[in-house]
């Protein structure tokens, strides 16, 4: 079936929503935060704690990397990452426009599409909007997203420009595919287009109605959290939300810290990913209801309270700051796991507190609260 989304509450003070999107693998209530897991997982931790104690809704699988690694043959052999990776819940699978734009040095853009050297071994491919969207059948995601590009903060209003329209053909040309084919594993995809334009208002406005305009199941926001101030990026999404239609899914693509997300939700969208829960983890980096804490600081080398009081995982009163601390010292590999448990609860958590207080009626004044509460590093 088409995925669908119900609007379930708005918040009185803001443009904070809850709803509830329905995929093939199971319902996803919004906001929502999704854990990158890049090459068909998530770093440092196993699926059945992504699902027991993380509550992970949905998760992220990258179309670039799964493309290199393990290659599109095997992920066919073995049914499509679902299958492959043992998760039963949605996936949704970034074009891999960003890992093109991260690898300026090493590709090419023309309008057949990008040609770029692995950074594995240096080996030359082509992603065209058609193969990327045949690519992404074979991954057998619930969500794809169309074949974009990301242009570079800061860039010149040309360039930005240019970009745009090359995006929105590469657009038409992936939904031209799509209709062309069939999923191969029995379950819908549903294909977000992405809203470019750097942080021109006029080239968002554009791309924001060209989007609005292809009538998808959901639609998304890229090019932002790529090092504009965050009052920029908070400025673009606020005028993209405001475009794009209000009863589909509005997912902002890698955004972010735990404030970023509360502010976003508060412009109106509904989805968010980002790398920072896990890869801040694995430095140290933990986020907790109180502030943000570096592990490797001496300060907690005698502290045996609990890593985060206000924490709901069974880590976060069973392992004591100053055992992690030790962990992360000693440099073993059980310091890498207990942090991105806790990071991936505290993202989860916060998301789900955020639809509580939506659906209460008093978000607004808990965001404000809260942003300032855990921003502060402790």
């Amino acid at each position: 079936m088409p995925l669908t989304f119900q609007l379930q509450q708005k918040d009185p003070s803001s443009s904070a929503r809850a709803g509830i999107i329905q995929t093939d693998h199971g319902a996803i209530e919004t906001p929502i935060f999704m854990p990158v897991g890049t090459a068909g997982t998530v770093k440092a931790i196993t699926q059945q704690d992504l699902s027991s104690d993380v509550q992970a809704q949905i998760i992220l699988g990258n179309t670039y990397h799964l493309f290199l690694r393990p290659g599109t043959n095997i992920l066919r052999e073995a049914g499509g990452l679902h299958k492959f990776n043992g998760w039963e819940r949605p996936i949704l699978t970034d074009s891999g426009g960003y890992q093109v734009y991260s690898l300026a040095a090493k590709r090419k853009i023309r309008e057949e599409g990008v040609t770029f050297q692995s950074h594995i071994d240096g080996s030359s491919h082509m992603f065209s909007p058609e193969n990327v969207m045949d690519i992404q059948r074979v991954i057998g995601a619930d969500i794809i997203m169309a074949f974009d590009e990301c242009p570079p903060y800061p860039c010149d209003k040309k360039y930005a420009s240019d970009s745009l329209d090359t995006t929105n053909r590469w657009l038409d040309r992936c939904f031209t595919r799509i209709r062309e084919t069939e999923p191969l594993y029995g379950h819908h995809q549903s294909l977000f287009p992405i809203v470019q334009g750097s942080t021109y208002h006029d080239l968002r406005v554009k791309s924001a109605e060209f989007v609005a305009s292809k009538g998808a199941e959901g639609n998304a926001i890229g090019g932002l959290s790529v090092g504009e101030p965050p009052e920029e990026m908070y400025a673009m999404t606020e005028l993209v939300c405001g475009i794009l239609p209000a009863d589909k899914p509005r997912y902002l693509m890698g955004v972010g810290t735990p404030a970023n997300i509360l502010e976003n939700i508060a412009l109106g969208v509904d989805m968010f990913d980002c790398v920072m829960p896990t890869r801040n983890a694995r430095n140290g980096q933990l986020f907790t209801w109180n502030g943000i804490l570096n592990m490797k600081n001496k300060k907690w080398e005698r502290d045996f309270s609990p890593l985060d009081p206000d924490g709901e995982s069974y880590v976060d009163s069973f392992y004591s700051k100053a055992y992690v601390r030790h962990l992360f010292i000693s440099q073993e590999i059980l310091a890498l796991q207990i942090a991105t448990l806790h990071n991936l609860n505290f993202y989860l958590r916060l998301v789900r507190k955020a639809r509580e207080k939506i659906i209460e009626g008093t978000f607004s004044s808990w965001k404000n609260e809260t942003v300032k509460r855990i921003s502060q590093r402790l």
